[in-house]
């Protein structure tokens, strides 16, 4: 990978939107519903989430657009879940993007996390429409917007409304997703594929790569290469619980 930018940069919580009150909890272990992000009003709640999944959920970033030192990744587990309930001050109801805002004066605040952004070249997929088209629809403007993803055996189900495509290509746990499929709508979409943690250190013959999920949706994942920014973890801490 050949660096092209550093640019130095701290949480800075102060200039943020905060919670006006925040839980966080480990989540019960095995967890059955991961990533649940479901705001209600001036309250969130955010279920199933690593810490670093919390890091890519507030800053809006794929997993791999995360980069983590090796003495964070011994000293922090990446296998402890938390749940967090919070709501913001008053009733007014809060957007996405305001809840994450707050998330990121949490994380500042609570976790202590620290970090600098860099821009890399580096190889990546670029999520396309495959030849027989999409196998999926857009989403009914009056059905509830949700997206949770649960615990179905060895393998994970994203099942999500009003989904773009760029959404799906942050969501997907692979090398960094660029989404040139030029859909601009919001869609139904469901995914199921089995993590490819488990493929590469126990695979099964019933596995389901996401490259074979992907294409249930009749869209495809081509290697390509591009220029990413990511978000490089200086310093974070195990938060206490209250």
């Amino acid at each position: 990978m050949r660096l092209l930018l550093f640019a130095a940069f701290t949480v800075a919580a102060s200039a943020q939107p905060a919670f006006e009150v925040a839980s966080i909890r480990l989540a019960p272990c095995p967890c059955r519903v991961l990533h649940s992000f479901r705001p209600s009003g001036a309250a969130v709640t955010f279920e199933g989430y690593t810490w670093i999944d919390l890091v890519t959920e507030a800053y809006n970033l794929k997993v791999h657009e995360v980069s983590v030192p090796d003495a964070l990744e011994k000293a922090f587990n990446f296998d402890i879940f938390y749940n967090i309930q919070a709501k913001a001050e008053g009733d007014a109801p809060r957007t996405v993007a305001e809840f994450r805002a707050m998330l990121q004066s949490l994380l500042a605040e609570r976790f202590h996390l620290k970090f600098h952004r860099e821009t890399k070249e580096m190889q990546v997929y670029a999520l396309v429409i495959a030849k027989d088209g999409i196998q999926f629809k857009e989403s009914d403007p009056d059905v509830p917007r949700k997206a949770n993803v649960t615990v179905n055996g060895r393998n994970q189900k994203m099942t999500a409304t009003h989904m773009t495509m760029d959404t799906l290509s942050t969501n997907l746990y692979i090398r960094p997703v660029v989404d040139r499929t030029g859909l601009k709508g919001e869609y139904d979409i469901v995914l199921e594929a089995t993590p490819e943690f488990r493929i590469n250190n126990n695979p099964q013959p019933e596995d389901i790569s996401i490259f074979t999920a992907i294409q249930s949706l009749g869209l495809k994942l081509e290697p390509t290469r591009a220029s990413v920014e990511i978000l490089v973890v200086d310093s974070i801490e195990k938060p206490s619980e209250n």
